[in-house]
């Protein structure tokens, strides 16, 4: 019995050794060529999905639909009713700070950015930011009853117009019919080509905006018409005085701004109209009061504004650390703090400088000058590439004014990172990073692949700046290994087909070296099995 299965092995070796030799070259380049086909396929599908999606779609079915098939727990699932309404709370507050800010900073479209687009050909601004601009100008200038007033009128429709010169030919237009304060506004803005012929069109602006305020004034408690036009003149009011406060501050007059800025905060203080707020008026006062290096009233306005119920901004979380960063940089030494370890002062620097780079993490390399910097769009995204962009653009001079300050930036930034090593998840003084902030960026930043279908393919091909991403995305395991897979077998079957002989001898060395531990096994289990058994399991 024992020669039989002797017999009946060997047989079995030889005809998968006679199935070997009848393949032919033909056979195992098919092979191959079939294997690299099937593997590029599925490399480009995850590279695409990667890229659109920002994870591997073998993972997320593998996470989503095997992991519960073979018993594991979903992490998303919540096992109580208070996990459950902490993350909708978490939910709720993520989707409140992915909404758009108006750029407290920014700059006049006429005399900055048009001037900007004359010397270098490019847009400096997105279709998708100046769409928001003329959606805030319309909420801000414009109300129910400007069609009592033909001036106001006109500029109700001027403020939806797309192109400029049409903005511009219809602001003046109502100028012929009246002192239009919203007219001179537009005219300011996108018409004058320099700080000082904008500062003249506010300063008329300012004259015809107050005449209005006053007489809405009188009227606003004559029904809901005449509050909604006071509420209308006020917004046009604080415009007005903001934006000659920035002219000012442009022109070298800084003493000026700093009075008209604060006017301005006591005055947002007393109104009670939810506009003004958007206005941010406080970080145009920190920029200032930071160029006359007044540091006590900046600690000042500080105190009143970095508060637990108000808005964070990189404006404030960045000039809290630079405050305390002033106060130990010029000494500071990365060498010395190493033996010595790090004071209590220098410890609330570091803090601070970790607190203000989890808010947003973007902004060192600009400050760094680690990352080239573009003009700031008109709209931020809090927490984003956008507002990071905003701040270092008007902050890096007084950041190197501080001896020091950017060597303790530099030293010190990078390891915010290791105490939230997964900051979509979970955050440390902060809420969990806010995963909307690169789509949005891409639509307000002129970002390398940026398309809008209002922009001609001049236009887009001029888009220059690549958006920087965070946490930065590293390439699944799956996109490697496929990669990997690809190029191995596109390797072979191009050997195979150029050296099909020697490959053939290869492969057939390989099966048999592979099918050789198998061999030996099954060997062994058949003089360990008794022959009965052995010879039922053979006959299934």
């Amino acid at each position: 019995m024992y020669v039989n299965k002797q017999q009946q092995s060997s047989e079995e070796t030889e005809s998968v050794s006679m199935f070997l030799n009848t393949l032919t070259p033909k056979f195992y380049v098919a092979l191959t060529g079939t294997s690299s086909l099937i593997s590029g396929l599925i490399l480009i599908f995850e590279w695409w999905y990667f890229r659109k999606y920002g994870t591997s779609f073998i993972e997320q079915v593998s996470v989503s639909h095997l992991r519960p098939l073979l018993g594991g727990v979903d992490s998303s699932s919540p096992t109580n009713p208070n996990t459950s309404n902490g993350e909708a709370d978490s939910n709720r507050q993520s989707v409140s700070e992915c909404k758009v800010w108006r750029n407290p900073l920014n700059l006049f479209r006429g005399a900055e950015y048009n001037r900007y687009t004359w010397v270098t050909g490019r847009e400096p601004l997105t279709y998708y930011d100046m769409n928001l601009s003329a959606q805030d100008h319309q909420t801000f200038f414009t109300c129910d009853s400007d069609h009592l007033r033909p001036a106001d009128a006109i500029m109700q429709k001027a403020w939806r117009e797309r192109n400029p010169q049409a903005r511009i030919s219809a602001a003046h237009e109502a100028l012929e019919l009246e002192d239009c304060a919203t007219a001179y506004i537009l005219l300011a803005e996108e018409e004058a080509t320099t700080i000082m012929e904008a500062e003249r069109l506010f300063k008329q602006a300012l004259k015809a905006g107050e005449g209005c305020y006053r007489r809405s004034q009188q009227l606003q408690h004559h029904g809901t018409q005449y509050e909604a036009q006071h509420r209308r003149d006020t917004n046009v009011l604080v415009y007005i005085k903001r934006r000659l406060a920035m002219c000012s501050r442009k022109l070298g007059r800084t003493r000026e701004a700093v009075k008209m800025m604060r006017d301005l905060c006591v005055f947002q203080l007393m109104k009670e109209f939810p506009l003004l707020s958007m206005f941010n008026i406080h970080e145009n006062l920190l920029e200032s009061l930071l160029e006359l290096q007044n540091y006590a009233d900046v600690q000042a306005v500080l105190a009143k504004y970095d508060d637990i119920s108000l808005p964070k901004s990189a404006t404030i979380c960045y000039t809290a650390a630079l405050l305390k960063a002033r106060a130990v940089s010029d000494k500071f030494s990365p060498e010395a703090a190493s033996r010595r370890g790090l004071s209590t002062a220098e410890m609330n620097a570091v803090e601070a400088i970790h607190r203000a780079v989890e808010f947003n993490p973007h902004v060192p390399k600009y400050l760094l000058e680690m990352k080239s910097l573009i003009l700031p769009p008109e709209h931020i995204l809090k927490r984003g590439d956008s507002e990071a962009i905003a701040y270092a653009f008007f902050h890096l001079q007084h950041w190197k004014r501080v001896e020091g300050a950017l060597n303790l930036l530099h030293c010190t930034w990078e390891g915010t990172f290791r105490m939230i090593p997964y900051p979509l998840e979970k955050g440390h003084l902060f809420y969990p990073y806010p995963i909307c902030t690169e789509t949005a960026d891409r639509e307000l930043l002129p970002s390398k692949r940026h398309h809008t279908p209002a922009q001609t393919h001049a236009a887009a091909a001029d888009m220059f700046h690549e958006v920087s991403v965070y946490p930065k995305k590293e390439l699944p395991f799956f996109i490697l290994f496929t990669a990997g897979l690809c190029s191995f077998t596109a390797m072979l079957a191009l050997l195979t087909h150029q050296f099909p002989e020697l490959m053939g001898v290869f492969a057939k060395a390989f099966l048999s070296t592979l099918f050789a531990p198998l061999n030996f096994i099954m060997e062994k289990v058949e003089s360990i099995l008794p022959s009965s058994l052995w010879h039922q399991l053979t006959r299934i």
